[in-house]
Protein backbone atom coordinates (compact mmCIF):
# COMPACT_ATOMS: atom_id res chain seq x y z
CA UNK A 1 0.00 0.00 0.00
CA UNK A 2 2.74 2.49 1.05
CA UNK A 3 4.23 2.11 -2.67
CA UNK A 4 0.61 3.24 -3.99
CA UNK A 5 1.13 6.47 -2.26
CA UNK A 6 4.89 7.24 -2.98
CA UNK A 7 3.81 9.11 -6.31
CA UNK A 8 0.83 11.24 -3.85
CA UNK A 9 3.64 11.89 -1.13
CA UNK A 10 6.13 13.23 -3.90
CA UNK A 11 3.48 16.03 -5.29
CA UNK A 12 3.13 16.59 -1.85
CA UNK A 13 6.98 17.46 -1.32
CA UNK A 14 6.99 19.16 -4.24
CA UNK A 15 3.91 21.41 -3.54
CA UNK A 16 4.81 21.91 -0.19
CA UNK A 17 8.15 22.81 -1.38
CA UNK A 18 7.27 25.31 -4.25
CA UNK A 19 5.36 27.25 -1.38
CA UNK A 20 7.91 27.16 0.82
CA UNK A 21 10.16 28.62 -1.85
CA UNK A 22 7.80 31.38 -2.50
CA UNK A 23 7.15 32.03 1.40
CA UNK A 24 10.24 32.93 1.85
CA UNK A 25 11.30 34.60 -1.34
CA UNK A 26 8.76 36.74 -0.66
CA UNK A 27 10.10 37.15 3.03
CA UNK A 28 13.62 37.39 2.13
CA UNK A 29 12.71 39.81 -0.57
CA UNK A 30 10.82 41.93 1.76
CA UNK A 31 13.10 42.34 4.43
CA UNK A 32 15.78 43.66 1.31
CA UNK A 33 13.79 45.64 -0.22
CA UNK A 34 12.41 47.79 3.44
CA UNK A 35 14.33 49.94 5.65
CA UNK A 36 13.79 47.87 8.73
CA UNK A 37 15.82 44.79 9.01
CA UNK A 38 14.08 41.62 10.10
CA UNK A 39 16.51 39.39 9.93
CA UNK A 40 18.05 37.71 12.70
CA UNK A 41 20.14 35.41 11.93
CA UNK A 42 21.10 32.34 13.82
CA UNK A 43 23.01 28.92 13.36
CA UNK A 44 20.58 26.05 14.27
CA UNK A 45 21.22 22.21 15.37
CA UNK A 46 18.64 19.72 13.76
CA UNK A 47 18.49 16.47 15.06
CA UNK A 48 18.00 14.37 12.32
CA UNK A 49 15.13 11.68 11.89
CA UNK A 50 16.68 10.44 7.92
CA UNK A 51 19.38 7.35 8.63
CA UNK A 52 20.63 6.98 4.67
CA UNK A 53 22.75 9.29 2.94
CA UNK A 54 20.00 10.00 -0.14
CA UNK A 55 17.18 11.34 2.85
CA UNK A 56 20.19 13.60 5.12
CA UNK A 57 21.13 14.64 1.29
CA UNK A 58 17.18 15.47 0.03
CA UNK A 59 16.56 17.01 3.42
CA UNK A 60 19.66 19.27 3.50
CA UNK A 61 19.36 19.98 -0.36
CA UNK A 62 16.07 21.34 -0.43
CA UNK A 63 16.87 23.57 3.05
CA UNK A 64 19.27 25.43 1.05
CA UNK A 65 17.40 25.51 -1.85
CA UNK A 66 15.12 27.59 0.21
CA UNK A 67 16.11 31.03 0.44
CA UNK A 68 16.95 32.57 3.61
CA UNK A 69 18.77 29.45 4.94
CA UNK A 70 21.31 27.28 4.56
CA UNK A 71 22.44 23.72 5.31
CA UNK A 72 26.15 24.05 6.72
CA UNK A 73 27.41 20.95 8.20
CA UNK A 74 26.58 17.32 8.63
CA UNK A 75 27.81 15.96 12.24
CA UNK A 76 30.04 12.72 12.18
CA UNK A 77 27.47 10.70 13.49
CA UNK A 78 25.04 11.77 10.55
CA UNK A 79 22.50 12.46 13.36
CA UNK A 80 23.05 16.31 13.65
CA UNK A 81 22.12 19.00 10.95
CA UNK A 82 23.77 22.75 10.67
CA UNK A 83 21.65 24.79 9.51
CA UNK A 84 21.78 28.98 9.29
CA UNK A 85 18.77 30.48 9.12
CA UNK A 86 18.09 34.11 7.95
CA UNK A 87 15.40 34.75 10.59
CA UNK A 88 16.07 31.72 13.12
CA UNK A 89 16.65 33.61 16.56
CA UNK A 90 12.88 34.99 16.50
CA UNK A 91 12.27 31.89 17.00
CA UNK A 92 14.36 28.96 17.07
CA UNK A 93 12.21 26.18 18.03
CA UNK A 94 9.74 27.19 16.08
CA UNK A 95 12.42 27.11 13.23
CA UNK A 96 13.30 23.91 14.05
CA UNK A 97 9.59 22.36 14.08
CA UNK A 98 8.34 23.95 10.84
CA UNK A 99 11.80 22.42 9.09
CA UNK A 100 10.97 18.94 10.87
CA UNK A 101 7.27 18.23 10.00
CA UNK A 102 7.81 20.11 6.61
CA UNK A 103 10.36 19.03 4.90
CA UNK A 104 11.99 16.26 6.50
CA UNK A 105 8.81 15.01 7.42
CA UNK A 106 7.49 14.82 3.29
CA UNK A 107 11.32 13.71 2.23
CA UNK A 108 11.42 11.01 4.11
CA UNK A 109 7.44 9.50 3.62
CA UNK A 110 8.82 9.49 0.07
CA UNK A 111 12.10 7.72 0.73
CA UNK A 112 10.72 5.21 2.86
Amino acid sequence: MRHLLRPFWLISLILYFLWDLFESSLEVAWDVLTPQTLARPRLILLKLEGVTDAEIMATANLISLTPGSLSIDVSDDRSTLLIHDMFGAQDPEGAKQQIKSGIERRVLRVMR
